[in-house]
């Protein structure tokens, strides 16, 4: 498997020529990103809009954006499929959410259901409202799946009849296996789950977490060391970081990053950038 870099960001990626079983993914800021694969394409919690920035300001953490948006949600045509992961706002965003339901009139929302009401909340009519649950796995097309898994955004957090309030994602895409991890830390049978489906492509957070953080009510993710841990130990071999660049109070420096990347392995690691998009070919 090879990952090459192309130009254009999400734009370009929207409008290009695949190769039939080909690939492509484009980073959106913060966790959300893009995905092409043939006439399918997906974001997955895309946060487009500057919501939590008019939410918050004023406050200590403010939320103001340290990057733009690659586009504005009223700009995106064609998408089948959106998922958040989770309800926090950088994932189920109430400024972006409506905005891509309106332009896309077939497009469903996939949620966890633990925050249907949430996504109803953000904008959602319910009838476009796919609820999921982890352990379940749906089709996409005939040539697409999706698996879903739960996520620890420093802890599991369950209703009342077990639903999971944080999910991540397993993406069968013909012979192209990516798995978008949601926001959370390293947990026990996360490794087992990805070397079952045979990961090859793993998103992850690096953001990692602390005191500060956490008694303010930010709950934190993996670290870079740990993204890392968990795809030598799950076979994974391409590594796309994410949640790092777009709050100034919750990331990691760029320059810390690209250290990391390069002191990597036996995992190839690709520091995304929301000018580019990524083509994956099987």
């Amino acid at each position: 498997m090879r990952i090459e870099t192309q130009g254009g960001g999400v734009r370009r990626l929207w409008d290009a020529e695949l190769n039939p079983g080909a690939v492509g993914v484009a980073w959106l800021g913060q966790a959300g990103f893009a995905l092409r694969f043939g006439a399918l394409r997906i974001l997955i919690d895309p946060y487009l809009s500057n919501s939590l920035a008019e939410k918050y300001r004023g406050a200590k953490y403010d939320h103001v954006r340290l990057m733009p948006a690659p586009m504005r949600p009223d700009e995106i045509n064609e998408l089948d499929f959106v998922l958040c992961s989770h309800r926090h706002s950088d994932h189920m965003d109430p400024g972006s959410l409506p905005f891509l339901a309106g332009r896309n009139r077939r497009c469903r929302f996939i949620v966890p259901s633990a925050e249907k009401d949430a996504a109803m909340k953000a904008g959602i009519a319910v009838d476009r409202i796919e609820s999921v649950n982890a352990s379940q796995t749906m089709k996409l097309t005939e040539d697409a799946e999706l698996h879903i898994l739960s996520a620890a955004h420093e802890e599991f957090k369950t209703n009342e009849r077990g639903e999971h309030h944080f999910l991540g994602f397993i993406f069968r895409l013909g012979k192209v296996v990516v798995y978008h991890s949601g926001d959370t830390v390293p947990y026990a049978g996360q490794r087992e789950a990805l070397q079952a489906h045979s990961v090859r492509v793993a998103l992850l957070p690096v953001n990692g977490r602390d005191e500060i953080r956490r008694s303010n009510g930010i709950a934190g993710n993996m670290t870079f060391e740990e993204a890392l841990d968990l795809c030598v130990a799950a076979e994974v071999e391409w590594m796309i970081p994410h949640h790092f660049g777009m709050f100034a109070f919750n990331t990691i420096d760029r320059r810390e990053l690209e250290s990391h990347a390069a002191a990597a392995n036996t995992v190839k690691c690709v520091e995304p950038r929301i000018e580019d998009w990524y083509l994956i070919d099987a």
